[in-house]
């Protein structure tokens, strides 16, 4: 499979994101809303909003850029898809507060993606992970090309990824792209 990111980031307040610009104005709420699944935030056009069980610290992400959608590993507890499409061919893999970015070879068309987790819970009970302990949770990221359609929970085992969806389920749809333009300044 096309790896094309495979290491340790640093996360704070459980959060990190995929997104063409740095850095994003998008509240955590817009990300998620009118979504079934509150892991993968991608209702903001360019933008992935993706929570980790880890609150601060260490944790490992791989990301993978496939032609059709692989086969679920059973080592993955969690597992949400959406769409995703990136507005630019400048996409990027970036650390809270833009403490750090990856650029990610990505074309500007309509993506499946697949989030995958495992060890939220241990993380989130742990809360930080100070340098030098081993890592409790790690994450998959994968994209292929696919059309548009409706984000779905395909896996559900831990109390953080259950408190995330029904977070995510009583938020209202983010702005359409007109009723930003439309906003006043």
């Amino acid at each position: 499979m096309p790896i094309v990111f495979d290491q340790e980031i640093h996360v704070h307040y459980g959060q990190f994101y995929v997104q063409d610009q740095t850095p994003f104005e998008t509240e955590m709420n817009e990300s998620f809303g009118g979504q079934a699944n509150g892991l993968c935030g991608a209702a903001v056009p360019g933008l992935l909003f993706l929570i980790t069980g880890l609150h601060t610290g260490q944790t490992r992400v791989t990301i993978e850029v496939l032609d059709a959608p692989a086969p679920i590993g059973d080592e993955w507890e969690e597992v949400v898809e959406a769409s995703f499409r990136p507005e630019t061919a400048g996409l990027y893999l970036v650390q809270w507060a833009a403490e750090a970015s990856w650029t990610l070879p990505l074309a500007p068309i309509d993506y499946r993606v697949r989030y995958c987790a495992t060890g939220m819970d241990r993380a989130r009970e742990q809360d930080t992970l100070l340098e030098g302990e081993p890592l409790l949770d790690r994450y998959l990221l994968q994209l292929w090309p696919a059309p548009p359609a409706p984000d779905a929970v395909i896996r559900e085992t831990s109390e953080q990824a259950a408190y995330w969806h029904a977070y995510a389920r009583t938020l209202p749809p983010p702005p359409t792209p007109q009723e930003r333009t439309d906003r006043p300044t």
